[in-house]
């Protein structure tokens, strides 16, 4: 190579370092830049109470599991917190948790205040010394049981069995104060549980064709004529629709605080379709609620394949 092209050849390797490095940088600064959210999924614990001393989030035992909970979570270092409750709510959970931050309002007064909204929503956001929770929810109630038959239900019956099964047992657990509320909370956030949970709703379903519905279960969602060909598909739409709805509050939350560590409280069947939408988005950075969240009592899921 002559001392031209050995010139040329140093420049042009020069340069193309030049734009790789630039590129990396330009890609740390992207990620870097991105909003952390987490996705925390609960059994709602105000369901908990069965009327037995034991089964209630109120009770000292359970208190103390509960602190254990939010002291995990804290280390998140969330600066915005969103729970399941509608937008048109707001006014009155800032009326509610100016109050609670005063010290002027007992959780325990309020007839829905076993919620995870107020037990871990509120109690989190005033230790954290937050201005207060951002309502998020879309409210539409699809049963679980609404799909009823078609070719294939039984792929779907055999996760939802598995699902309950799994489930059942440990809520008896927590009632019955043979498993903290802590690891109950801490389980139904594995990715194995939040996997199952995701794929029984909105994968396995698809499955399902040529079926129909349940006259008598519970659906408050419209989204026009039902194809029985594609009923499990439909099925499966229902469930998305609502948690399109809420991912867009969501972002619109998220942009209103300008918060860049999100905590989002909802039930556990929103958690995989959520953390897929926002793991889509390059703005956000998705981190598991089980990084946190970390449980001895893993061994009760091996049910689940």
């Amino acid at each position: 190579m002559s001392p031209d092209s050995r010139a040329t050849f140093c420049r042009r390797l020069f340069l193309a370092l030049l734009f790789v490095g630039s590129a990396y940088c330009s890609l740390a600064q992207s990620s870097s830049g991105r909003t952390a959210v987490m996705v925390v999924g609960f059994d709602h614990l105000n369901q908990l109470y069965n009327k037995q001393p034991q089964s209630d989030v109120l009770g000292a035992k359970k208190q103390a599991e509960l602190a254990k909970l939010r002291q995990q979570l804290r280390r998140f270092r969330p600066d915005a917190i969103l729970v399941e409750a509608e937008r048109p709510e707001q006014g009155r959970l800032d009326s509610l948790y100016a109050r609670y931050q005063a010290g002027q309002l007992e959780l325990a007064a309020l007839p829905d205040g076993r919620r995870e909204l107020y037990q871990i929503g509120f109690a989190l956001a005033k230790e954290l010394q937050l201005p207060g929770v951002r309502a998020v929810d879309y409210y539409a109630a699809t049963s679980q049981s609404l799909l009823q038959s078609g070719a294939n239900i039984d792929a779907f019956t055999r996760d939802l069995r598995l699902l309950q099964t799994t489930s059942r047992p440990l809520r008896a657990l927590v009632q019955h104060d043979s498993l903290s509320v802590y690891d109950y909370i801490a389980l139904a956030n594995q990715p194995a549980m939040i996997n199952l949970v995701h794929r029984a709703i909105f994968n396995t379903p698809a499955l399902v064709t040529e079926g129909a519905f349940s006259p008598t279960a519970t659906n408050t969602v419209d989204l026009g004529a039902v194809d029985a060909a594609y009923i499990g598909a439909h099925y499966i739409t229902l469930h998305y629709n609502r948690n399109l709805k809420i991912y867009s509050n969501i972002l619109r939350a998220q942009q209103q605080t300008q918060a860049k560590r999100v905590l989002v409280i909802f039930g556990v069947a929103h958690v995989g379709v959520l953390q897929e939408l926002l793991a889509a988005n390059p703005a956000y950075q998705v981190t598991p609620a089980a990084t946190y969240l970390k449980t001895n009592q893993k061994q009760r899921l091996q049910a689940i394949r």
